[in-house]
């Protein structure tokens, strides 16, 4: 007789007990429709046609646009004005004193290159700008909890059904101590308001290994357990057998079985926490404006004491609040959706954003990775707004280290690249198909980067040192617009009186400075990674970036070895070759590259400096004396 894993058994002898406390099936369609791809659809806008399946926008509760749509319009019109304005006038600088010899085509593509890189770092200057103002002064267009009815909360509609929300969380292969204990903590906040009643929790798991798919139904039965009989109940877990479409298939899966019974549906990742108070507010939102298809929070890193980690959560309590306050300046209902920490409306989600394959060979074809920023186009294709909200208690857990960051950059990179695919498909609003166009940049910039850099080595041996005449003005400048957002956040935390948070003025000042070193010792580094994870993609060839095993947070010297000590080679290659000093700041972090990945992954490095109130954040300030806390063990 065949031998059998005991986990497997185990797993089986609870299908039954599982089923039985899964809610009654019933049954929804959720059918994708076809791409169109770039050629049939941008034949089709030029034409006016949508070859059969022209998609049309229809407001779902009014006729009239709303006032923010106008808003809207003049700010982007303001923000290309701007970006271009900038970028023209700075390569003019750059360009000038090579007007009266001409150009080659060398110093041709290097002005090319400057113009769209001088363009893209300006672009995240001015929107962290516009986030500052908006912070400081409001604004008047945007969706916000401050303008929820007088009891703060809804329950039902106006036909008296009430508005019920299923929280899904897709997991894969995950710990259970790290996912168990942020739904534990999540219910929790969700009980102390008093108004769980209408929320059911769907634990919606894809692993493979019967091993774990035991401990998750362990930790599935003590959770019910420790919510008690009310909460408990109403605390669902499936297991998927034929794992399809990975996580957007997940969801679409959990919608056409039970969607049907939910208004609402908030995704989770798996390392997701939400404020029961978060939560119900986003509840209310979605009740009071029937027109928003996708509520979407600014989520804010914790988790981890490595170096690296609190390095990033740091920065998301100083600048990435200006970053979030600009983006909902610039997209107001047509904004982003991060496929996390999101509310959706269920009914209008399962009828216009199901994904098909995108229909081509290749890195870039098949299945689509970020489904994310693709179902956001498609909410708003069919008359539904997507808001980005300004509303505490949304977190997520931030990389361990920098090899964690670039395994997740690797995915996002193959999933922004593919979007780019469907910037002409019809009906699509102006401002997604410009997300799409971004998304893709924020990763090919690493390879033009690179470009740009070689052009000008090579524009400075052919003897053109004219075009560098105007390069140190022009590279403080740059510098300036990247360091811009954290100085707006510091200024905007000083304004506030929010410093004490911080550890003080002092040690908000000094940990902007080290943060900004650190991020400038990885940037090359990332740039690299971003650059090798473009070709993959685009040529289809297997260029492999494995995770080592994160048993452990700490990063093992012969893995960081293994990934990082080959690229220490051409970076001493051109620092001997090239001899450009401005150069300097790229090829010394790639010959460092191994020390740097081992020591920022380190926890007692970052759980030292929290000790002395470097990098503290504001939930966090009053334990700045505190022993560090154990490490959130790292999700697999």
């Amino acid at each position: 007789m065949e031998s059998r894993h005991p986990a497997a058994m185990s797993v089986e002898t609870n299908a039954a007990a599982t089923a039985a406390t899964a809610p009654a099936i019933r049954r929804r369609p959720m059918v994708p429709r076809r791409w169109f791809g770039p050629g049939a659809a941008l034949r089709a806008l030029l034409l006016g046609q949508g070859g059969g399946e022209r998609a049309q926008r229809r407001a779902p509760s009014a006729d009239a646009e709303p006032a923010w749509r106008a808003a809207a319009r003049r700010r982007r019109g303001g923000l290309l004005t701007a970006v271009g304005l900038s970028a023209a006038a700075a390569t003019l600088v750059l360009a000038q004193p090579a007007a009266a010899d001409g150009l080659d085509w060398v110093e041709a593509a290097h002005l090319l290159l400057f113009f769209l890189l001088f363009g893209w770092v300006s672009a995240g200057c001015f929107t962290a700008l516009a986030g500052y103002l908006s912070l400081r002064r409001g604004d008047a267009f945007a969706l916000r909890a401050d303008e929820l009815l007088a009891d703060g909360h809804a329950h039902s509609s106006g036909d008296g059904t009430r508005a019920r929300v299923a929280l899904a969380m897709p997991i894969c292969n995950e710990d259970m101590d790290a996912v168990f204990a942020g739904l534990r903590e999540t219910l929790e906040s969700l009980r102390a308001t008093g108004r769980d009643a209408d929320f059911d929790l769907f634990i919606l798991s894809d692993s493979s290994d019967p091993a774990l798919r035991a401990a998750e139904l362990r930790a599935w039965r003590e959770l019910r357990a420790v919510m008690g009989p009310e909460l408990g109940e109403r605390i669902y877990y499936r297991h998927r057998r034929r794992r399809t479409k990975r996580k957007a298939g997940n969801v679409a899966d959990f919608c056409r079985r039970w969607g049907a019974l939910y208004r609402y549906m908030v995704v989770l990742d798996a390392d997701s926490v939400m404020s029961g108070e978060c939560l119900v507010k986003m509840q209310a939102l979605m009740e009071q404006h029937p027109r928003v298809g996708i509520l979407q929070t600014q989520p804010v890193a914790r988790g981890h004491d490595t170096l690296h980690a609190r390095a990033q959560q740091f920065l998301g309590r100083v600048a990435a609040p200006l970053f979030g306050a600009g983006l909902r300046c610039w997209q107001l209902g047509e904004s982003h959706y991060w496929g996390h920490n999101a509310m959706l409306r269920i009914e209008p989600f399962m009828k216009h954003c199901a994904l098909a394959p995108l229909p081509r060979r290749g890195g870039l074809g098949g299945e689509i990775l970020s489904h994310d920023f693709v179902e956001a186009a498609l909410m708003r294709r069919a008359g539904y707004e997507v808001w980005l909200v300004d509303l505490p208690g949304s977190f997520e857990q931030p990389p361990a280290h920098l090899l964690d960051e670039l395994q997740r950059d690797r995915r996002w990179c193959q999933g922004n690249l593919q979007n780019a695919w469907l910037v002409a498909e019809p009906g699509f609003a102006a401002v997604h198909r410009a997300m799409f166009v971004s998304g893709a940049l924020s990763y090919v910039a690493s390879p033009l980067w690179l470009a740009f850099m070689a052009l000008g080595v090579l524009s400075a041996d052919d003897g053109a040192t004219h075009v560098f005449s105007g390069a140190p003005v022009l590279w403080v400048l740059t510098l300036a617009m990247l360091a811009a957002p954290r100085v707006l956040g510091v200024a905007l935390i000083l304004r506030r009186g929010q410093a004490a948070e911080f550890g003080g003025a002092a040690k908000l000042v000094a940990g902007s400075l080290l943060e900004a070193l650190l991020s400038a010792l990885q940037a090359p580094l990332r740039m690299l990674a971003h650059t090798v994870f473009v070709l993959g993609a685009l040529t289809g060839l297997k260029l492999d970036w494995k995770s080592p095993s994160r048993d452990a947070v700490a990063l093992r010297w012969g893995d960081a070895a293994r990934r990082f000590g080959p690229w220490a080679l051409p970076a001493a290659a051109v620092a001997y070759f090239a001899q450009v000093p401005t150069l300097a700041p790229v090829w010394l972090p790639l010959l460092l590259a191994v020390p740097l990945a081992v020591w920022t992954s380190r926890p007692e490095v970052g759980a030292w400096l929290r000790r002395r109130g470097i990098w503290l954040t504001p939930d966090e300030a009053h334990l700045a004396d505190a022993p560090a806390p154990a490490a959130t063990p790292q999700r697999r």
